[in-house]
């Protein structure tokens, strides 16, 4: 049968363990009438959430047979794949005899994991050696390798403390291979669903794209959910050296402006840093200072950067001549682009996208 998890949040209402293992015996109990198997739950008393992991023949019987059970539905219900989503992301683990889920140490297990993105952009024609060997990282200090469909590194932890010890060693692999390697990595916590969407850590994986694609070269991006569960782990002297940058709640807020706004403007090249400071609604001034700030790049240098990461995507997909992708990504000429994108990343592109496949279209 599918696999389907639903949320629970409640709210300013207080619970205990046993509060939710009653819950818990509510839905066994009428699990046969609707077909469903309730596997275990997660519980996460600090956030007052809950996510129960079943089995049944569809959403329709997992709605009902909540409303049966509490008299109201949950909050939200997906389905959930066992290969490819639920044992890479909440597979390690055991349960107790009152089905709640426990991490491999014996502590609750609140289904809340962190996440970590690397995109690498390798030079060195060794790109799958050096990705090798972040993975290897990943599985030292105890994550799990989470496959995508782009060749960005993608891994989970149960822990932010190792997650975050894995992300500077990381740095220190990649910092032995610059300046033919350029990256950005970060780190985002959230949970398996979140109140609407159907996608498995739905809204943190959009958080960690978000960060990973905008954030300032051989820097780690923290969000303020991962920070608070750091606690005493975190050296704070890594900000200092420029190799964290902690993203606040409003930080986040702009990098998901900046985002939105340069993904709707990519491809036209007569968008400039007025238009994106018209988009943000900052004056000249306020969007320099913050955009400098969030990213280490101007608004200008913003633009062509962005552009410039897309193309190194559209090189290595190898379905286009440089010319049609230098004016799909809105630089002016072929030409020019060819230039900015030598000066930036000391190699041509047709030598980059080489190391990758065939020579490009002619």
């Amino acid at each position: 049968m599918p696999l389907y998890m639903d949320f629970h949040n409640f709210g300013s209402e207080e619970i205990t363990e046993e509060d939710v293992y009653r819950a818990h015996l509510r839905d066994v109990a009428v699990q046969n009438k609707y077909g469903l198997i309730y596997k275990k739950y997660y519980l996460s008393l600090r956030t007052k959430t809950a996510f129960c992991l079943m089995e049944g023949p569809s959403k329709e019987a997992c709605i009902a047979s909540h409303e049966e059970a509490h008299g109201v539905g949950a909050c939200n219900v997906i389905e959930v794949s066992p290969e490819y989503e639920f044992h890479p992301y909440l597979g390690k683990g055991m349960q107790d005899d009152r089905d709640l889920a426990l991490t491999l140490s014996g502590e609750v297990d609140t289904g809340y994991r962190t996440l970590m993105m690397v995109a690498l952009v390798d030079f060195t024609g060794k790109n799958e050696k050096n990705s090798d060997e972040v993975r290897k990282l990943v599985l030292q200090y105890q994550g799990s390798n989470i496959n995508q469909p782009n060749d960005h590194i993608m891994a989970c932890f149960v822990y932010a403390s190792d997650a975050i010890a894995c992300s500077l060693a990381v740095s220190r692999l990649l910092k032995n291979v610059l300046p033919n390697v350029d990256y950005t990595m970060a780190l985002v916590t959230g949970k398996p669903v979140d109140e609407t969407g159907s996608d498995f850590f739905g809204e943190a994986q959009e958080r960690l794209q978000i960060l990973c694609r905008l954030g300032g070269n051989q820097t780690v991006h923290v969000d303020t959910d991962t920070e608070a569960l750091l606690q005493n782990n975190f050296n704070k002297s890594d900000t200092e050296k420029g190799v964290v940058k902690l993203v606040s709640d409003g930080d986040f807020a702009l990098f998901e402006a900046l985002w939105k706004s340069l993904e709707g403007q990519i491809s036209n090249a007569d968008f400039k840093s007025e238009d994106l400071n018209n988009l943000l609604g900052l004056s000249k001034a306020q969007a320099y200072r913050k955009i400098k700030a969030l990213t280490g790049m101007s608004p200008n240098i913003l633009i062509r950067e962005m552009r410039l990461r897309r193309s190194l995507e559209a090189l290595k997909e190898n379905n286009k001549t440089v010319a049609e992708i230098a004016y799909q990504l809105g630089f002016n000429s072929p030409t020019y682009f060819t230039r900015v994108f030598r000066n930036r990343y000391k190699a041509l592109p047709t030598t980059f996208a080489k190391l990758y496949n065939t020579p490009l279209i002619r």
